[in-house]
């Protein structure tokens, strides 16, 4: 099982690396970017755990250590060897 995981600022939360990103685009001619949030892309390869087990597991392992809820939103989503996204 290959756990996909985002993890991006809480809107609100200011992103110096966004804006500087946003700043970039804009000077290089791409006056149609508005706003640029810069994240983090995380996988996860579990073994022995399927379904709602793993997506469980993900969703602690994210809640505990690999995003800070009180600045960061995350999501995920859990492919198995066959393809099917739970």
């Amino acid at each position: 099982m290959l756990a996909k995981i985002y993890v991006t600022p809480k809107r609100g939360v200011l992103d110096p690396q966004g804006k500087a990103v946003a700043q970039a685009l804009h000077a290089l001619g791409f006056a149609e970017v508005g706003d640029v949030r810069i994240g983090k892309y995380i996988e996860v390869r579990l073994e022995g755990a399927a379904g709602e087990e793993a997506a469980g597991r993900v969703r602690e392992m994210c809640e505990k250590l690999l995003a800070n809820q009180v600045i960061e939103d995350f999501r995920f989503e859990t492919v198995d060897d066959g393809g099917k996204r739970s």
